[in-house]
Order: C-alpha cells, then structure tokens, then sequence
C-alpha cells in the first residue's frame, strides 16, 4: 500500500448555495430510482441501490425523498434514463470524464459539447481519455473516524490497496471487484463510512497552471451543474497555490 498518495482528485467547490444543495438531491434521487429501476427495489437485494441509498444518507438526503424516489421505480412511473460516459480534453490537455444520467441523448451531448468548447476543452471519442485511468471503489470517511495512522492501520487490515489523508478526511481506494468486502471490513473498525463510491481514478495527473486553473475549474463546475450530469472526473494536478489564488 502507498501510504498518502499524491493524487488528487480536483472537483474544486467554494461552497454549496441552496440552489446547488437542490441540484446535488436531484441527482442523488435519480441514482437511486435508477438504481432500483435496475434492480430489485430493496437495498438489502440490490447492491448499485444500497450504494445510491447510503450515498445519499451520507448527504443528508431526507428519508421521505429516498423513499419516494425507490417507489417511482417499482410503481413504474419513472423516467428512462440512459447511463452515458463522454470523454474529453481540457485547458492545458487535462482528461476530463463525464457520467451522465439522461432521458435525452441528444441534449446531453450537445450540452456537454458545447460547455467543452465554451471552456478551452474539446470533447473526444470514447476510450480517448479513460484508458489512462482505473476503475476503482472509494471509500470516504470523516477526519473524525481517526487519525491517519488509524485509517491507513484499518485499512490495511481490510484489505485497500491505498489511503489519502487530509484534514478533510480520509480517502480510501480498493480494487473494483473488493468495494463490497473492503467497506464492510471498514465498517467493523471505522463505523459508517460517508460514502462509498465506484469511481475514476487517473494513473498519470496532468499539471496545470497560471490561467488554464481558471478555465478548468469553470469547465468543471459548469459540467457539474448541468441537470444530466451526475459525476465529473479530471487528472489535473494543481498546486495548493493556484487553488488559494482561484478561492481568494
């Protein structure tokens, strides 16, 4: 295992305002109905839902919203939505992976298109970008479950392959195919975690600086509001300077 990992997953946020916490639940309630349209509507049965529920709990997602939107899916009522993955290059050549969920293909690409352009990047074929990344679980605590060495003990014991510690809390990755066994050991000695995620995760990170932060973190931040949009993930590395710069 490698101790404090370098790599930093840059999905930069000055805050969430009301209207982003609403758009943050939307997106939560849409996984979940989909999730439960895929298959059975019981957490306890289907393991994408389970994720999606506790995923939700993790950000407070009210107990009557995660049990409306279970119900849309077994009522039959719900939208049809299709699971779609654009790939693209940002400022400076960063990588750039969309998830998106949509009831509208075509709006969905041409809006991620058109915010790729808007924003210095431009959108590429499948397999362009995500070949230089992993498909990975994440598990998220709170800086509270422990120290760092505590983490990175329980982690080791659980059978991770890596942790990132900060003072804003502890990030630990495993292999795809070991999230469910990896979290539940987690569980034991960690209590709850804050989330637990099938991600993205770069193999090589990109540096950029100067003006291209800027651009990038518009792109990302303009990606990330769009109503089809559920997950963004880029390999920038940047510096806790240009970050501070950007923030002040």
């Amino acid at each position: 295992m490698a101790g404090h990992s370098k790599f930093k997953n840059i999905m930069h946020r000055k805050g969430r305002a009301d209207s982003a916490r609403s758009k943050l639940f939307s997106k939560l309630a849409r996984e979940i109905t989909v999730a439960a349209k895929s298959g059975l509507p019981d957490p306890n049965m289907n393991a994408r839902l389970r994720l999606a529920v506790n995923n939700a709990k993790g950000e407070s997602l009210p107990k009557d919203v995660i049990e409306r939107a279970i119900k849309k899916a077994a009522g039959g009522d719900a939208e049809s939505y299709e699971e779609i993955r654009y790939e693209g290059f940002g400022p400076g050549g960063v990588g750039v992976i969309v998830e998106a969920l949509t009831d509208n293909r075509n709006r969905a690409a041409a809006n991620v298109r058109s915010t790729f352009a808007k924003n210095g990047g431009n959108l590429g074929e499948s397999g362009s970008v995500s070949f230089m990344w992993d498909r990975v679980g994440q598990i998220g605590y709170a800086a509270s479950a422990g120290s760092e060495d505590k983490v990175m003990e329980a982690a080791i014991e659980a059978g991770a392959d890596d942790v990132e510690s900060d003072e804003d809390g502890h990030t630990i990755y495993t292999a795809f195919d070991q999230l469910s066994e990896v979290s539940h050991a987690l569980e034991a000695t960690l209590g709850p975690a804050k989330s637990t995620n099938i991600v993205w995760k770069p193999k090589v990170l990109t540096p950029v600086t100067g003006d291209a932060v800027a651009t990038l973190m518009k792109l990302i931040e303009t990606l990330e509001d769009d109503d089809d949009v559920q997950n963004v993930y880029s390999n920038a590395d940047i510096s806790t300077e240009d970050l501070e710069k950007l923030a002040g």
